[in-house]
């Protein structure tokens, strides 16, 4: 029977792991339980891709390069990651989520959307259906998950970190809309903190001032995006669970507080970003050809520089084709604001014998 995909009767959740990459080396060697955990690089150069939750309270955070996160927390430890393993657990976990539906849609190694609406065990309760989910991964890999259950993606989203770590909540299409209104705009997914900072300097702090501001303000200060405001402010979020959409793109990028006007200021400003689109390759075991870097100044001007390889981008390559793009910007006249890495032209990784760098004629 086809799955009903009417907007206002979906029954969605959203699971997300529990510090995923260093639960998973917390797990599998007990003298690193209870201590402060980074994976990632303890070099000079390095950068953290994943924290504890011991090491984030310290303020450790992923993509913060390793010297800055030994500052914060002295006793944090460094592994290595090992994504192998990552994907492993994952593909448990995925079979867990099969279990209940055929509608999941991964968003990473650690976090999936499921449309439980219609489910094969023909139970009416997500929130039952995700006691269910997160009982048997904890049970099958012994790592603890949290879920949101919602009405529609947004909401399933922000309910999945209501309770964390190893926890759930419910946001109800009776309780939706108010608890939207009440929620800071810097909480909203998608929202990252440039856009936060614009809202509040337009006035818009909660999702109730975001709803006080009509569709044509919010296009006229935020352009396509301002639609999308406009309907999550009022709880509104009509995209279906898509399973296995194929991704065009990997990326990542940062707003500085300060403008850069310096290659190697910018250039240490680079190096977390590659890192960040790296372990989103390699946790998805996918590769890229064409690297993208973005370039935003202090007056809004955005510039693109790109390069294609004839086969997948390699780490070293990544950050060697991102600093040479970089280099070709400079000497800048203006401040620069922002920066950001994309890979695309995506495709499974290549057997080793093929990693030869050749550039494209």
């Amino acid at each position: 029977m086809a799955p009903d995909r009417s907007a206002d009767q979906r029954k969605i959740i959203h699971v997300d792991m529990d510090a995923f990459y260093a639960s998973v080396e917390q797990r599998d060697n007990p003298d690193l339980r209870g201590r402060p955990l980074a994976v990632g690089g303890a070099a000079a150069r390095g950068v953290v891709v994943a924290a504890s939750y011991e090491a984030r309270a310290f303020g450790v955070r992923s993509a913060m390069p390793s010297v800055t996160a030994k500052r914060k927390c002295p006793e944090l430890v460094f592994v290595p990651p090992r994504f192998d393993i990552y994907r492993s657990v994952s593909a448990q976990i995925r079979e867990v989520f099969a279990e209940h539906t055929d509608l999941i849609e991964p968003l990473s190694l650690d976090e999936a959307y499921l449309d439980v609406t219609q489910n094969r065990l023909n139970i009416s309760s997500a929130a039952t259906i995700a006691e269910m989910i997160r009982a048997k991964i904890l049970l099958v890999t012994g790592l603890t998950a949290s879920a949101g259950i919602s009405y529609n993606k947004f909401l399933a989203k922000m309910a999945s970190d209501q309770n964390k770590p190893n926890g759930q909540f419910v946001i109800t299409p009776r309780h939706g809309p108010a608890y939207v209104e009440t929620l800071p705009v810097k909480k909203f997914h998608g929202v990252g903190p440039a856009t936060a900072a614009k809202m509040e300097a337009l006035g818009i702090e909660t999702g109730a001032d975001l709803k006080d501001r009509s569709l044509a303000f919010l296009q006229q200060h935020f352009g396509k995006s301002g639609l999308w405001y406009y309907q999550i402010a009022r709880a509104i979020d009509e995209r279906a669970v898509e399973p296995d959409r194929p991704r065009k793109s990997i990326g990542a990028e940062d707003t500085f507080a300060a403008d850069i006007f310096e290659f190697a200021a910018a250039s240490a400003e680079l190096r977390p970003l590659t890192a960040k689109v790296w372990a989103h390759c390699e946790g998805k075991g996918i590769r890229g050809r064409t690297i993208t870097l973005k370039v935003k100044f202090a007056d809004f001007q955005q510039i693109t520089r790109s390069r294609t390889v004839s086969v997948p981008i390699e780490l070293s390559e990544l950050d060697r084709l991102a600093a040479d793009l970089l280099r070709s910007v400079f000497p800048v006249q203006k401040g620069i604001r922002l920066l950001g890495v994309t890979l695309s032209s995506l495709g499974d990784v290549f057997p080793p014998e093929q990693r030869q760098l050749r550039f494209e004629l």
